[in-house]
């Protein structure tokens, strides 16, 4: 049987756009002469794998010019909503590796499968005996969690809360529920322009002594974490902007 090739993780920075941090402050040597090193990818997003892959040949010479990179993007029915459970077949996807190309894995940002789609490519990866290969790199959810203060014993990241006002409140009061009588934190996140809805939200809705920890533009020079209490968030009142934000909350 001729060699299959491995499934490598690739983070990508958290930029999004922004003015980039030079992107080896971001990601080791290591990953990145690994990155540099494939022709074969999955991702979120092609736009965005091709633009870090011209990032990423700035400092390491790439095995194929950017443009001759062979990329697939996932599904559009695994974007945002995630990929748990039952999943279209993605075997289609994995077929380099079988033929024994080595085959990278990108998000949109940060580490590919958490919090991003992926998941079940990583999935039929071990399905078919394929080695997975995670590499280090940025995560939004764990650098916002580690600068926050809360509980990192345990943890939950819930992803979107609901966008109509009533559900939305109701899901808050829930998961603060859960977070004041277990000691979990809770992670969430929200499209960028909706930051603002979602904040006032929170501080409606959350008790005055509830612990509330927003991170945003995370990896950048403008990177901010703010934690408080909602009492304190209420009579100190702060803008986080459009920039995508990780929010948490606990006791």
């Amino acid at each position: 049987m001729a060699e299959r090739g491995k499934l490598y993780l690739v983070p990508a920075p958290l930029d999004f756009g922004e003015a980039p941090a030079p992107l080896d402050d971001v990601l080791p040597a290591a990953a990145l002469g690994i990155a540099a090193r494939l022709g074969h990818w999955v991702c979120e997003n092609a736009k965005t794998t091709r633009a870090v892959l011209k990032r990423i040949g700035e400092l390491r010479p790439l095995a194929l010019p950017v443009q001759q990179q062979h990329i697939v993007e996932l599904p559009r029915e695994l974007h945002k909503k995630g990929d748990a459970g039952t999943a279209p077949d993605l075997r289609h996807l994995l077929e380099p590796a079988l033929q024994g190309h080595d085959l990278g894995l990108m998000s949109e940002a940060g580490m590919p499968a958490v919090a991003d789609p992926g998941a079940s490519v990583v999935r039929g990866a071990h399905d078919l005996g394929l080695d997975v290969v995670p590499l280090v790199g940025p995560s939004s959810l764990l650098l916002a969690l580690a600068a926050s203060g809360l509980n990192g014993q345990t943890f939950a990241f819930v992803g979107y809360l609901p966008q109509e006002a009533a559900a939305r409140t109701q899901r808050i009061r829930e998961l603060e529920a859960l977070a004041l009588r277990t000691g979990q934190s809770q992670l969430f996140i929200e499209t960028p322009y909706r930051n603002a809805a979602l904040l006032g939200a929170l501080l409606q809705a959350l008790r005055p002594e509830t612990r509330l920890a927003v991170s945003s533009g995370l990896t950048l020079a403008t990177a901010c974490t703010r934690s408080l209490p909602v009492s304190r968030w209420r009579s100190q009142p702060a803008a986080i902007g459009n920039a995508p934000a990780v929010f948490a909350i606990g006791r």
